[in-house]
């Protein structure tokens, strides 16, 4: 019984740091809409900040506190909304989440570059030593100042809310911001305020929790998974549910850390449940949530769009794929080659992305564990080279996406994110760390030894064992995966997922079936991860558990949110970003560089939410795919070039310098070609209809009408003549 009472108070200590990061997630997305996906990270950033203070430059407690929690949380909730969160109006719900998930890699990174990693550091309890006797049990004074302000925190973000004029300002802006505005509310007074009580208790959490766990950026910040299933029991708004969750969760995994291990022995596929307590939890809430009613058009929409691929690009994108993907294989270093082999496994992953969240805006967060699942089919069962093991690995994830995308049918937005999430973490921290277990017989084991050795495929009249021909094969694989996207974008299941995208109501109305294409595009892009996962698991031979982890996905999604998740060039750009030592290699002194930039990108997805690749390269090919002749003559230049180079007259950089300069010239001559033929159908006299005096865009603008102008326009637009010019037309 003393047992029970001890793990009891240690859960209920827990929980009241669950309830006090809940209770602010639930402040801001109740008051601004936006769910804070950094906010474990700016908890974690905090601590570190406390750490330094008080350890490292040796302030007192009092004023580390202070100083954290007064004067730099707030200020940084502020800045937050100034800069970043205010000019998220109008942009869709996977932006704004994504938005989030920039700052959270920004922050993580910041921490690791600021603050050695290597470097062990610990922050001890408050109270250190005072305990206090409860039946029988001593209670440390620390974890009873923790329920205390868990308390006190929910009671006053309660009062706040439901009893203040500043708290209903802050719902009211949520829920119609013009009518807010008419009736005398201040919205960006509200979203300050939110934003820095929400910040503030953030980082009060992670200080709290700091002691209970080593001072690491990753754990602290995925602390925020355990206080997702919080919130989402209140279901984003009650914040007396939200507390009663977060002490649920909190003494729930108190009694695994104690149990579970007991029953090991005979359940030993039991073993590392314990860290997935929260996550099973958030996913049974998920589940048992009401479904959501289906959306009607938004016109949060507006700002965001697909363009319609051609068959002529995305032939010429493979294409160029693979040829860059050929000279990149004679021209790289054998340790660079090696080191970018793993690019075309990555780049297939994110293109897995574009079906499933950008053209049907499902917020799904755990492709990189399909990929994960892929490689260790291929490796369990493609052992000798096998490629058919390609085709398991797909079918396999397929099978696993449509059972993942069961929920998927009864949630949408955030909680679907979040439930993928939930998938992803439990991958993590338990199936892929199960050890050897029984079964029916079998003995089974995901990771061998904690790595999974995986051979290349033995393809018939092909060897590609060597880095060389694997570089050029995943390129090719990776090349026909983008004519896949491209075609579901141009057929009929690409209409159906713009739809569901756009409306799910309208769809529903109109007679479409949209549980069936969100089962069908849930596995359809677990099966093109899979094969990613495959791929990459190929290129580097021997993959771990940590190879596939939550976080690592999320920096693929945002590389593809800030290129353009409907672009195929967006994948490819993530592939290049994530997968060689490009970065590595410019900047060998900044190791966290590549993610700052990735989460500085994201962060400005509120002033462009459709990425550069799609927004503003992609338009300036367009009109090199309408002049043939340009484009064969600059290929012919980029061909020569190369030459040259295999011919050892001219060295790498200029190779690549000319490629560029042949590339460049495509486009810029095909738009030249385009603007003056614009410009003489503008002002050219010899273009302008029989009888026309002037430019028809001029006319009534810094010209007059005539009758003359009048009867040309009618002629050539075909239409009844006029008797004068104020009379009307014969016949109507």
């Amino acid at each position: 019984m003393q047992e029970f009472i001890t793990f009891t108070i240690i859960g209920l200590a827990t929980g009241g740091i669950y309830a006090i990061t809940a209770g602010g997630l639930t402040l801001t997305y109740t008051t601004t809409g936006i769910f804070n996906f950094a906010h474990g990270a700016t908890g974690m950033f905090a601590a570190f900040l406390y750490w330094q203070m008080h350890y490292g430059w040796h302030w007192p407690i009092w004023l580390a506190l202070v100083a954290c929690l007064l004067v730099f949380a707030p200020l940084f909730g502020v800045l937050l909304h100034l800069v970043i969160m205010r000019r998220l109006e109008g942009t869709s719900a996977a932006t704004k989440l994504m938005v989030t998930v920039a700052i959270l890699l920004s922050l993580v990174a910041s921490v690791l570059w600021i603050w050695d990693p290597n470097v062990n550091r610990t922050a001890q309890p408050f109270f250190r030593g005072k305990v206090l006797e409860v039946g029988g049990v001593n209670v440390p004074y620390s974890d009873i100042t923790t329920l205390a302000v868990a308390l006190a925190v929910a009671v006053g973000l309660w009062v706040l809310l439901t009893r203040t004029r500043i708290g209903v300002a802050m719902r009211a802006t949520v829920d119609d911001r013009s009518l807010a505005q008419l009736n005398g509310a201040r919205p960006e007074i509200a979203g300050m305020l939110a934003w820095a009580i929400g910040t503030s208790l953030a980082a009060l959490a992670g200080i709290l929790v700091a002691p209970k766990l080593s001072l690491s950026p990753l754990p602290l910040t995925l602390l925020i998974v355990n206080a997702y299933a919080a919130a989402v029991i209140g279901r984003l708004k009650s914040l007396p549910m939200t507390f009663l969750g977060a002490m649920l969760i909190g003494v729930a995994g108190a009694y695994a850390t104690n149990y579970i291990p007991k029953w090991k022995e005979g359940y030993p596929y039991l073993s590392g449940f314990t860290p997935t307590v929260p996550v099973a939890v958030l996913f049974v809430a998920l589940l048992l949530m009401p479904q959501t009613q289906l959306r009607g058009h938004s016109s949060s929409r507006t700002r965001e769009f697909s363009r319609k691929p051609t068959w002529p690009g995305g032939l010429m994108f493979a294409a160029a794929v693979v040829f860059g993907a050929f000279v990149a294989s004679r021209t790289l270093s054998p340790t660079d080659l090696f080191s970018s082999t793993k690019m075309w496994g990555l780049g297939i992953i994110a293109l897995s992305m574009i079906p499933l969240i950008g053209y049907s805006g499902q917020l799904s967060l755990c492709q990189l564990s399909f990929a994960g699942i892929g490689a260790i089919t291929v490796a369990h069962l493609g052992d000798g080279g096998e490629p058919i093991a390609l085709l398991w690995a797909a079918m396999i994830c397929a099978v696993i996406g449509a059972i993942i995308a069961l929920p998927a049918l009864r949630l949408s937005g955030i909680y679907l994110a979040l439930g993928t999430a939930a998938f992803a973490v439990a991958l993590d921290r338990w199936i892929f760390q199960l050890p050897k277990w029984n079964w029916g017989g079998h003995t089974y084991q995901v990771f061998k030894s904690g790595t999974l050795p995986i051979k290349r495929f033995d393809l018939p009249w092909v060897d590609i064992n060597s880095d060389r021909a694997y570089f050029v094969f995943g390129a090719v694989c990776f090349a026909l995966v983008s004519l896949v996207v491209v075609a579901i974008r141009r057929g009929e299941f690409g209409k159906r997922l713009l739809a569901l995208k756009d409306s799910p109501a309208a769809c529903a109305t109109l007679g479409m079936n949209h549980k069936l294409t969100t089962l069908s595009v849930f596995a359809t892009s677990a099966a093109i991860a899979g094969i990613g996962g495959g791929i990459y698991g190929g290129a580097v031979r021997s993959v771990s558990s940590t190879n596939f982890e939550f976080f690592t996905g999320l920096s693929i999604l945002m590389s593809m949110v800030i290129a353009g998740l409907t672009s195929p060039g967006a994948a490819l750009f993530g592939g290049i970003l994530l997968g060689t030592p490009l970065m590595t290699n410019l900047f060998p002194d900044y190791a966290q560089l590549t993610t700052i930039l990735i989460g500085l990108n994201g962060i400005a997805l509120g002033r462009n939410p459709n990425g550069f690749i799609a927004a503003q390269i992609r338009p300036k090919w367009d009109p090199a795919l309408k002049h043939p002749a340009v484009m064969g003559t600059g290929i012919a230049g980029v061909v020569v070039v190369f030459l040259l180079r295999e011919a050892d007259i001219i060295g790498n950089w200029s190779m690549v310098i000319g490629m560029f300069i042949a590339v460049a010239l495509i486009s810029s001559v095909s738009r030249g070609i385009d603007s003056r033929k614009a410009g003489k159908t503008l002002t050219g006299a010899n273009d302008l209809p029989e009888g026309m005096t002037a430019v028809p865009e001029k006319l009534g603008v810094s010209q007059p009408f005539t009758p003359a102008d009048i009867e040309a326009l009618d002629r050539t637009l075909g239409l009844p003549p006029v008797t004068a010019l104020a009379g009307g037309r014969h016949g109507a």
